[in-house]
This record gives C-alpha cells, structure tokens and sequence, in this order.
C-alpha cells in the first residue's frame, strides 16, 4: 500500500550482498522502496544482473551505477521515492529508475534531469538495456557463480512468492491496475518450480504475494469445483514449508482455502483488503458494499479454523465518509474482531478516480479518525494476545541477538505484524529455527515467551 519506512527498507534492513569484487568486475547498487511485489521485481532484477557477471553492492561507494525500484502509489510515497533518487543521485551519480512511479518518466525527469533511464514497473529487459548502457557486462564464465535460489534481499530463511502481476478491480482510489496492467496469473507449474527452489535452498517459509491473490489464474482458466488458488495452495503446503497468504480478495471461494488451514497445509492467516465497513463508503470506493457478508464469512471460517489469525488494512477519511459511516466502521471492526490492523489516512493520487468525489473531508477530521479507529484495533490486539498467555505456540526465528531471539507465530507475517521475543535460553538460536515457546507475558501488538 505504501512504502516502506527507511529503518524496513528491505535493501537496508535485510541487505546480504556483500562480496568479494573481483578485478574488472561492473558492480551495481539497488534500492528497493515500496511493498514486496516490488522487493521480488528487485531480486529479479539482480538475479538476472548476477547471472551476467555484474557484481551487487550494498552501499554506493562500490557500484558502477544504482538502480531505485520507487513506489507509486500514494503521493507520500512518490515523495520518498524522489528522495531516494535524489540521495542516490548525490551519493553515487549514475542512477537509473525502475518501478511504479516508472509509469511518469516526465514526473521523474522534471525532479532528476540527470538520472540515466527511467523504466516502468516489471520491465525487466528495459532496466537491463539501461545497465548495459550504463556499465557494459564484463562476465567470467570460470569465476562467476549464481545461487540456484537466485539473488534476495530477505533473510535466507524466508522469501516473497509472487504468483500474478496486475489487477482486474476498478477500485476508485487506486491506479495500481494503470501502472501494472490487467491481472496476469503465472503458470502454476512454473511457480512451484520456483517454491521448491527456494525450499531446497533453505526457505522456511514462502510468502505468497499478488495485487489479487485469490483471483490466481482466473484470466486464463474458469473457476471449476476447486479454484487455483486452493489447488496451488494445497500443492504449495505439500513442499513442508510455511505457507502464508497475503492479498486474498474475500471471494466465496476463499473458503476452499480455510479447511486447508485447519489441516496444517498452509498457515491459519489471511491478509485480506476489507478497506471498510460501509456500504456506501465502499459503493464510493467502487468495492462490493457486503460488510454484513463479510462479517458472516468471517464467523464461517472461524467456524472450521477456530485460530485462524486475520489481518486488513482501511482507509479512513475517504471522500465523503460521514461520521455515521465512520462509526458504523469503529462498530464493524469491534464485532470482526481482526488480529492485525493497518490504517491509513485518505490520500489523493494522481490519476485516481476518486480525486474527482464531493465532500472530501478535512486533513484535521482524517488525523482525528485515524486517532480514534488505532486506539480501537489496539484495545482489539490487547486483549486477543492477553488470551494467548499461558498457551503454547510455535515460532520461527527471525533474528537473534545478545538480548533476545525475535520470533514470529504462525499470526505474524515479516515487517508488517508484531513479534514474540525469547529474552532467556535463546542463545542456541539461530534465524530460521522453529521452536515451540510457552507464552508467558503480553503487550499491545508483541508477545515474550520462554522455549519449552
């Protein structure tokens, strides 16, 4: 939705490219903003840079020329996005652009006359004719070695899968299908190829990404008695892995995928864009207006997955949101009872249908709603993790240090999602173990265990 803050910038964050240059070898730097279908296009990219010989740098004294993978979405992101071009640009000289924000070469060139190319998003052959251009490939063919997992910029224990480009919604607040294009699915043959790569190179869990993820490979076949997704999903949870869900559109056949969950095939966790609760609001928004569905589908799949984990994200402050239709929100969210919220404030975005909408409502009204609806899903976190106290539960270690082993449960995704920290007995640990821990102690969005 936005992108990252700079402390969760993956390339920062998560960066492992550090590596012996070898004489004559070109060597490019890469930042990657925004969500994680962008963070695999970087790792695409990269790879297929390694795989001719280019060298990666984590920092920019040691690249020939930096390629910025910028945001898009949201004008606060394009601000971020410019700005790290503009660093880059200060700190290195040789920059060329890649990414959503890609879309407006003019808007990009008007800021940094000086950046080398400017690509769109996904635009893999266009960002390698703009490297070769740059800094002319010089392979060694006895020297140069790609990891059959390829290039990532997450940790070697976790990795984004993306299974789709593109979007089929009309959504009136988001141009993500005019800079992406119309929903393309990739073939599910070549997408396990891909998982059990990734797992045969250590990965404990595969974080299954799309703009629709429920709608996988609906553009190229019928949906029959089992939905792609559901078959993918199954075969996915056969490699022995983690399996997580994000971006799962509330279709009916989503339920296919919840008995899998209570079966131990793929984690008990969607990640699905409600955006909100109102009728109206979401008839404004160009959503389906079903929030009493929803909530019916919600107690359906509690039903047959009773610790099914359920995050979202909202809007608040949408043009024409009435504070009826904010409470009904507040209302909506306390009988949903969700376990991971995010939030944000409406923002215009160039290009966005819903620019055009009456009755956009005050910067001071949107910061005031925004208050009130995080003061509701933490009081909401609070006490659904205050019931898992006592309880045991199985972690995956992401980091560990001299003061405490970060974790996260299977309720938990990378960066987005609280933690659960072992502060005793965690020195044996090491990122990518999966332990199981006794809660002991609970905060608004964190847990602290002990291994048992």
């Amino acid at each position: 939705m936005t992108a990252n803050p700079p402390d969760l910038r993956p390339d920062l964050a998560q960066a492992r490219l550090a590596e012996t240059r070898r004489p004559g070898q070109p060597t490019i730097g890469m930042i990657s903003l925004g969500c994680p279908k962008a963070l695999v296009d970087s790792e695409r990219i990269l790879t297929r840079l390694r795989a001719e010989g280019y060298g990666i740098s984590p920092d920019y004294a040691g690249a020939d020329a930096v390629i910025v993978n910028t945001c898009g979405f949201l004008d606060s992101a394009k601000a971020e996005s410019l700005d790290a071009i503009g660093e880059a640009l200060s700190e290195n000289g040789r920059v060329i652009v890649t990414g959503c924000l890609g879309a407006e070469p003019d808007y990009i060139t008007g800021a940094h006359p000086k950046v080398l190319a400017v690509t769109g998003p996904h635009q893999y052959e266009q960002v390698l004719d703009a490297v070769h251009a740059a800094v002319p490939p010089a392979p060694d063919p006895f020297v140069d070695l790609l990891p059959a997992s390829g290039v990532t910029l997450t940790p070697r224990h976790y990795s984004y899968l993306k299974i789709s480009e593109g979007c089929n919604h009309k959504c009136r607040f988001c141009i993500i299908p005019d800079m992406r294009g119309k929903l393309a699915s990739r073939p599910h043959a070549a997408v396990m190829r891909e998982a059990e790569k990734l797992v045969e190179a250590g990965v404990q869990e595969l974080l299954v990404i799309s703009q629709d993820t429920s709608a996988y490979l609906t553009d190229q076949e019928r949906l029959g008695e089992e939905a792609p997704i559901t078959r993918l999903a199954r075969d996915l949870g056969s490699l022995g892995a983690w399996v997580r869900l994000h971006y799962v559109y509330p279709y009916p056949h989503v339920r296919q995928l919840i008995p899998l969950m209570a079966e131990g095939l793929v984690l008990p966790y969607l990640d699905i864009p409600f955006q909100h609760a109102h009728p109206e609001t979401l008839k404004r928004m160009a959503r389906p207006a079903a929030a009493a569905k929803t909530l019916d589908e919600i107690a359906a799949w509690r039903e047959v997955c009773p610790g099914i984990a359920l995050r979202s994200t909202f809007i608040v402050g949408y043009p024409g949101e009435t504070e009826a239709e904010f409470q009904t929100l507040l209302d909506w969210l306390e009988e949903a009872r969700l376990d991971r919220v995010g939030c944000f404030r409406y923002e215009n975005v160039a290009g966005a249908r819903s620019n055009a909408l009456a009755d956009h409502v005050p910067e001071e009204v949107k910061e005031e709603r925004w208050h009130r609806f995080m003061e509701r899903a933490q009081a909401i976190s609070e006490a659904k993790l205050a019931e898992k106290v006592g309880r045991r539960l199985e972690v995956i270690v992401d980091e560990v240090d001299a003061e405490a082993a970060t974790c996260r449960t299977k309720a938990d995704a990378p960066e987005i999602d609280g933690c659960l920290f072992i502060d005793a007995g965690h020195e044996d640990l090491s990122p990518g173990d999966i332990v199981t821990v006794e809660v002991d102690e609970a905060g608004d969005y964190d847990l602290w265990g002990r291994r048992v």
